[in-house]
């Protein structure tokens, strides 16, 4: 009978054994898994010690000199660098370990009336930033009478109001002028004038560039509705040359109604009619009607309709 008295035991025992052997295995890991956590805690509060020495040093501290940007197109004369990092109030010096660096130097760029946008701003150590910038370009200048007094206003193709300081009188008359505009801008430089009339002619400008000073053009005018005319209607303009030559244009480009010739239908007319007279302002240059497909000459009524305006 002690026999199979030992037998029990020893099962018993092997049970018990494979019971408990999982959980020793489960405890020397939690014994381990507690050393590494440990470890790291202790690794963090040591790194959050030293953090403030090691981002003030020369390695991580972030100078304006090592910012490097997009380099600007010619007509940009300010320090568009120097006049961003100002405005934003970052200006001192920074760590490129600060977790919000990125986002402040792209808002910073941003908001600069000659930036259209901000790509890519990248850091690196030792301490340096690379900043991808894509500047606006001034298509146009609008011409505007405030207090008796005239006024020119560079504008991009989407209507937004630049820097007038960076051009002289000599600069801003390279460029197209805008004329009959009634309104003034509605913000400060870097935001859309909010005008349709603005908008309109600073695409028809950007269209006519190529061939702007080829042509002896001088300005685009819009023409004022007459009463009673459909006031849902799009903008009307005309050109007119360096000699008081008058074309009408019609619709700025993207607002044609149906039917109207397209922006590139009617800079192709003007290159046929110069090609063919020579000049924009020869005198049969005046019945061009480029709202019509073909350029079909205005009809005498037209014409002296659009005199009366």
């Amino acid at each position: 009978m002690p026999a199979p008295k030992t037998d029990k035991a020893a099962a018993t025992g092997g049970l018990r054994s494979a019971i408990f052997r999982p959980s020793r295995r489960w405890a020397l890991l939690l014994v381990a898994l507690l050393i590494i956590g440990g470890a790291a805690c202790g690794g963090y509060a040591v790194w959050q010690q030293i953090r403030g020495e090691v981002a003030a040093s020369d390695d991580y501290c972030l100078t304006p000199q090592q910012i490097e940007i997009t380099p600007p197109p010619p007509w940009v004369r300010g320090d568009v660098k120097a006049e961003a990092l100002r405005s934003a109030g970052i200006d001192a010096p920074l760590s490129i370990l600060d977790d919000d660096l990125v986002q402040r130097i792209q808002t910073a760029f941003s908001l600069h009336p000659w930036v259209a946008s901000v790509g890519r701003v990248s850091k690196q150590h030792p301490a340096h930033v690379d900043v991808e910038l894509v500047y606006r370009r001034p298509v146009t200048m609008v011409e505007v009478h405030e207090n008796g007094a005239d006024g020119l206003y560079p504008v991009d193709i989407d209507g937004v109001l630049l820097p007038s300081n960076d051009f002289s009188p000599l600069e801003a008359r390279g460029y197209p002028r805008l004329a009959g505009v009634e309104s003034s801008p509605l913000g400060t430089v870097g935001s859309r004038w909010g005008d349709p009339v603005v908008a309109g002619g600073a695409r028809i400008a950007m269209a006519l560039t190529a061939h702007w000073a080829e042509w002896k053009l001088w300005s685009i005018h819009w023409l004022k509705p007459t009463s009673g005319s459909d006031p849902s209607a799009p903008a009307d303009f005309e050109l007119v040359t360096g000699a008081g030559q008058s074309i009408h244009w019609g619709a700025a480009p993207a607002n044609e109604p149906p039917g109207e010739p397209t922006s590139d239908q009617k800079v192709a007319q003007l290159k046929s009619f110069v090609d063919q007279h020579g000049s924009l302002d020869d005198p049969s240059a005046k019945s061009l009607d480029l709202s019509q497909p073909g350029g079909a000459a205005r009809t005498a009524k037209a014409n002296e309709s659009r005199k009366n305006e």
